[in-house]
């Protein structure tokens, strides 16, 4: 059982993300905060495996709660759950470490996701002493915002991660355009992105032939 600490200022906010994290097997809350600074002394006194932040708060913002965090040596792993969607906010979540980082407002599915690849994460490194380049590669390819920052010029990765959350939330294959008019973006941007996911091996293509015209793609996430 993964012990989980939240830090979350909204009182309704909070109870929401309790009920959808305790929906997840392995995992149970064993402490609500309501800013960073009390947060971090419930990262010093329960020790908790995980801890799911908001970024923005009042007193201590949870930037900086991630860095005293680090700063502090703590073991622990982070998800950011938030409304904070700026580039430079993006980056420095990352760059100090968060294991995930989800967007307000989100539905259940995704916090879901980001809790099982998570379990899947910290199983892969209870079980096993070493890694091979390719269980390293396996790890660090699950379905999240890129690391890297290397994305081709006019793509970003916030609007990446909007679209790779909604095929998180597609039972079946789904075409460019329908990816689009789920996202809020043009049907070319939205082809763009999906080809980049397909060089990146994130996505897998359903061929469609029927009817009068050219073949339609239908793009998948891989899991």
């Amino acid at each position: 059982m993964y012990k989980v600490l939240l830090i979350e200022d909204d009182p309704m906010v909070q109870e929401v993300n309790r009920q959808f994290i305790e929906q997840v097997p392995h995992f149970k809350v064993i402490g609500i905060s309501s800013n960073g600074i009390q947060g971090i002394e419930m990262v010093r006194r329960l020790h908790p495996d995980l801890v799911i932040v908001d970024i923005y708060m009042p007193h201590q913002d949870g930037l900086e709660t991630l860095q005293k965090i680090r700063t502090e040596g703590h073991a622990v792993d982070v998800i950011a759950i938030t409304a904070a969607s700026d580039i430079e906010t993006v980056r420095r979540v990352l760059q100090n470490g968060a294991f995930d980082y989800i967007m307000k407002p989100f539905k259940f599915e995704r916090l879901k996701q980001a809790l099982e690849n998570y379990h899947t994460f910290r199983q892969k490194l209870t079980i096993k002493t070493t890694l091979t380049q390719q269980e390293l590669d396996g790890l660090l390819q699950m379905p999240q915002i890129e690391r890297n920052g290397g994305l081709p010029k006019g793509l970003n990765e916030i609007t990446l991660q909007k679209i790779i959350n909604y095929l998180q939330q597609q039972a079946i294959p789904v075409s460019a355009e329908e990816v689009a008019e789920g996202v809020g973006i043009a049907r070319v941007t939205a082809r763009r992105y999906l080809e980049y996911l397909e060089k990146q091996q994130k996505v897998q293509i359903d061929i469609q032939y029927g009817g009068v015209g050219r073949p339609i793609n239908r793009y998948m996430l891989k899991h």
